[in-house]
């Protein structure tokens, strides 16, 4: 029955984790697709073979590059410089779609300026890219301090091929902006611009030092004047939570510019971009290289600011060159028209130069704003890249007299705006972003919104003026006063975990350009995807000849907004998902408001369809692939957990003589501690705990099922490593060689020296799998005590093996008749032999289990010591993991267990070191999720413990004469 129960957890965990894969893959498809344009360029690298040994120790671990556009630009550097910085597993290569777009964005054709630059002296780019040998840095600290090394030494080369005073524009992606960052503060850095850099917190944290390296950048970021900006990916990226993307605020008083800028809102890509994608998705690299160029030409940190907001935008602040206040006066009634009314400006296809004017009514002054709208065209200073020759200019109008009069004159002022974006227009009925190609520079509707000023004293006449100019009959301009009103509905994420919410929209004027939408009580975290379905009235009129379709804007936090169009005839759903607060992100992004905050953007009237309202309710596949993303180091962990739990049960029974088997154990922690344990995950879940603790959900009710789902999971999957070493388990009857101190000793000096402990432990494991093996009966189920043979009883006498062990006088016959006398009496065993074999073998099994777990936490620095070997060669230095201590309890548990069959597990009259379990499975469901790397000390610390409170002095004593307890 037993088998059965841990059987139907096994199975069940392999269904829940298989469920979690698919939904995590369902991502990109469901969530946020992702719409790029695929780059081209025509790359060569030139090694920089001077950057060498003198300059740097890493000379021959790593190297350094400068990229050429073949045909478009010489081999000489020429320009100003700018290094790229790989990140974990990246290569220099990387740099070629950013690079090649530079340089033909500089260059109209080979060799020839384009017009944009002529006359500007301004200097083409000059790429350099250093090279790590696909070194897995996000795994480990001191790769990471070595690959800042060498850039620091790499930056200081490319600049003695300058000018003095030239400073260096910093591009990284992913751990290579953690590199960049990592160089600051620093006067030869211009600029730093990240993509896809996990700025707050490690993706993978199994190592300490890492965190040491993110509370000193962390530092920098809060300090630092020098401009950095980060690009994030969004939902796309499954490499890294973007989340962990967004920088922090500067904590000084002064002005530090720090951006960040997802590529959901980024005008003009208006798409979600993966990690490997974010270098040579057209939409994002050539304005990342436009930027670097109009970088060059900066001078303070005030002109550097205008320049990344100008390039990198997304709508969420005014453009920094706003239009010069400008002031008109209108006598002539032939150049201008007049607007009843509660009339729109609609031009679907204007021509021509003309002022139109818009009547301000005194009594709603108060209350609403002017919206225009302008396809393909501008209104200063925002507008697509390839804009049509349309203009809108937007004024403020009034007269003190009645324009009846002769002398009545109309005088304007510049309106100044309070937004003013760029949006998309999304294709009706076509899916948005559009796969493999995305939006073209062409491609956009600029919004302009702005507050309708006071009447001047003594003035009853007032209009909004729209002044179109360069109209060829391309694109449309459409504009209206709009009241401002908000839709509010107090549905919380609990009414949603169980149905749906309607949202009536109905009341809305149904020709108003803009509907607002809050929902303060929703919860935004990145866990949760809510998903929206519209409820619309059709119109015999086709969506084909709308101006502009709806366009549902979701805004959740400063940093970061999604579109998703309405107008998809297959589909009316949106889902919507944020970042904007997440497990385990510092305690300071919380603050943000909370909420869901929504924007329904429409050409009115002119539209295809009417909203009358939307359903919204939580979308679980999409709430489970994110859940999916973000939790599996904490499976890890509580897997050691519930280990640890499972090994104190055992132990207790063990202590007064008999230990249990791991198929026996772990039957008993399902039938007697999961429930139990169930239900403690649940109401610690809803403790509200720092974010660095436990679920890193700070309490919050609607998550606390979580923590129950991951236990069961975990549970499972602890029964099917248990499945999977029983397989690996073999009957072995080679004799194990008795291991010394010497030999141990040796080992801790190769790990001081040159082997990494991580090396050491998975030897150790090896060594305790192969002592298990050796213990195991072919005919035994899955942790059933073993079936002995003489050879398998250390500690009972077989008889001389050589000559010095024959007693004076006997002869080799009678040594023969001894041993035949022996093996006869061995086959029926003592009861006594038999339970001390039994807890022995029972022992070892328990303390693989445990072993089998801490692997995952030591395996990923292996796989960098290994990587380095490839790449870098053999004789490569390997630092930061020589501290013997880190193993040196495994090893000499490992050691005497395999040469002294005997249990550890005596009873003691003082605490026992059984409780030092509980606290290794209290670090692990508390703290290992936010830090891995204390699991592990802590368990070792848990073995030294056992070590020393019983191995102790009998390590050293020969075999078959330790203390009697142990028998």
């Amino acid at each position: 029955m037993g088998q059965i129960l841990t059987g139907i957890f096994a199975l069940l965990a392999l269904t829940l984790v298989a469920v979690f894969y698919q939904a995590g893959d369902d991502i990109v498809r469901n969530i946020s697709p992702q719409g790029c344009r695929m780059s081209w360029m025509s790359p060569s690298y030139i090694l920089q073979s001077n950057f060498n040994s003198s300059w740097t120790r890493f000379s021959t671990r790593y190297s350094l590059w400068l990229y050429r556009e073949v045909g478009w630009e010489p081999n000489q550097a020429q320009g100003l410089p700018v290094l790229f910085i790989p990140g974990n597993a990246g290569s220099s290569h990387q740099v070629r779609s950013i690079a090649s777009s530079a340089a033909r964005q500089y260059f109209s054709s080979p060799y020839v300026i384009a017009t944009d630059f002529m006359g500007r002296s301004m200097k083409p780019l000059d790429f350099f890219a250093v090279e790590f040998n696909e070194d897995l840095s996000a795994f480990h600290g001191p790769t990471l301090d070595s690959q800042t090394a060498y850039t620091s030494d790499a930056l200081m080369y490319i600049l003695s091929l300058y000018p003095p005073n030239t400073r260096i524009i910093l591009l990284g992606h992913s751990m290579g902006g953690i590199v960049a960052i990592s160089l600051l503060p620093s006067n030869s850095i211009s600029t730093v611009i990240t993509m896809s850099t996990p700025h707050t917190l490690p993706p993978a944290r199994f190592d300490s030092r890492i965190d040491e390296i993110y509370a000193r950048n962390m530092h920098i970021l809060r300090q630092e004047p020098t401009p950095i900006l980060s690009i994030c990916g969004g939902a796309t990226d499954l490499m890294i939570p973007s989340e962990f993307c967004i920088l922090p605020s500067a904590s000084s008083d002064a002005a530090i510019y720090r951006r960040t800028v997802f590529t959901s809102a980024l005008e003009g890509a208006w798409t979600g971009v993966g990690h490997r994608e974010m270098v040579w998705c057209h939409q994002v690299r050539w304005r990342v290289a436009r930027a670097a160029l109009e970088l060059g030409a900066a001078t303070s940190t005030e002109d550097k600011a205008v320049v990344l907001d100008k390039w990198l935008r997304d709508g969420h602040i005014l453009p920094p060159v706003a239009s010069p206040r400008v002031e008109i006066g209108l006598d002539d009634p032939a150049f201008y028209e007049m607007l009843p009314e509660d009339t729109h400006l609609v031009l679907k296809s204007p021509r021509g130069t003309r002022m139109y004017l818009l009547p301000v009514i005194s009594s709603t002054i108060s209350s609403s704003k002017f919206i225009l709208y302008v396809s393909q065209g501008s209104i200063l200073p925002v507008s697509p890249q390839k804009a049509l020759l349309l203009h809108a200019s937007v004024y403020f109008c009034w007269s003190s007299s009645r324009l009846s009069e002769t002398n009545a004159s109309i005088s304007c002022t510049t309106l100044h705006p309070t937004t003013l974006k760029l949006v998309p227009n999304p294709a009706p009925g076509m899916p948005f972003p559009t796969p493999d190609e995305g939006s073209d520079e062409s491609d956009g509707v600029v919004v302009f919104q702005a507050d309708i000023p006071p009447l001047p004293e003594g003035v009853d006449n007032a209009w909004v003026g729209v002044r179109v100019e360069g109209a060829d009959g391309q694109g449309w301009v459409i504009g209206a006063f709009d009241s401002e009103q908000m839709f509010t509905n107090h549905a919380s994420a609990l009414d949603l975990m169980f149905g749906k919410v309607f949202v009536d929209l109905s009341s809305n004027n149904s020709a108003a350009l803009r509907s607002l939408i809050y929902m303060p009580n929703l919860l935004s975290n990145s866990l949760l995807v809510y998903r929206l379905t519209t409820t619309q009235v059709e119109h015999s009129q086709s969506c084909a000849e709308s101006l502009l379709p709806p366009l549902l804007m979701h805004t959740s936090n400063p940093a970061e907004t999604h579109y998703h169009s309405l107008s998809n005839h297959t589909s009316r759903s949106a889902l919507l998902h944020t970042h904007s607060s997440a497990p385990y992100i510092p305690s300071v992004r919380s603050t943000l408001p909370r909420g869901v905050n929504l924007t329904i953007y429409s050409s009115g009237r002119t539209g295809c369809r009417d909203i009358t309202g939307f359903e919204i309710t939580v979308d679980w596949w999409a709430s489970i692939g994110r859940l999916a993303t973000r939790y599996p180091t904490t499976l890890v962990c509580w897997a050691v957990g519930i280990a640890s739990i499972v090994l104190f049960h055992a132990w207790g029974p063990a202590e007064k003589g008999h230990m249990p088997s791991v198929s026996q154990s772990l039957t008993n922690f399902v039938k007697r501690t999961l429930p139990s344990l169930l239900i403690s995950s649940f109401v610690v879940s809803s403790v509200p705990l720092p974010s660095d603790y436990y679920l890193g959900t700070e309490g919050e009710l609607v998550f606390s099922p979580i923590a129950p789902l991951l236990v069961l999971i975990a549970t499972g999957l602890v029964c099917i490593s248990w499945y999977i070493l029983v397989i690996l388990i073999r009957k072995e009857y080679a004799a194990v060689q008795n291991s010394t101190l010497i030999s141990l000793l040796i080992i801790l000096l190769l790990i001081f020296v040159f082997v990494p402990w991580q090396v050491a432990y998975l030897g150790c494991w090896i060594i305790h799998l192969h002592t298990c093996a050796t213990y195991h009966s072919p005919f035994s189920f899955p942790g059933s005590a073993p079936t002995l043979l003489v050879d398998d009883i250390p500690l009972l006498n077989q008889g001389p093996d050589n000559e010095e062990e024959m007693q004076d006088g006997q002869s080799d016959e009678d040594s023969n008749e001894t041993r035949s006398g022996m093996l006869e009496s061995s086959q029926f065993p003592s009861p006594q032999l038999h339970i001390t074999s039994t807890n022995v073998y029972n022992q070892n099994t328990h303390i693989l289990l445990l072993l089998t777990w801490l692997l995952p936490l030591a395996a990923p620095v292996l796989a960098v010591w290994v990587r380095t070997l490839l790449t870098a060669g053999y004789t490569t230095p390997f630092n930061g993991d020589h501290n013997f201590l880190k193993v040196a309890p495994v090893l000499v548990l490992v050691e005497y267990t395999s040469r002294r069959s005997e249990t550890l597990l005596f009873s003691e009259k003082r605490i026992s070191v059984r409780w030092g379990f509980i606290v290794l499975a209290s670090v692990a469901f508390l703290a290992g999720s936010r830090t891995v790397f204390r699991v592990y000390d802590f368990a070792n610390l848990q073995i030294a413990l056992i070590v020393i409170a019983r191995i102790g002095w009998r390590y050293f004593v020969r075999d078959g004469s330790s203390d009697s307890r142990s028998s």
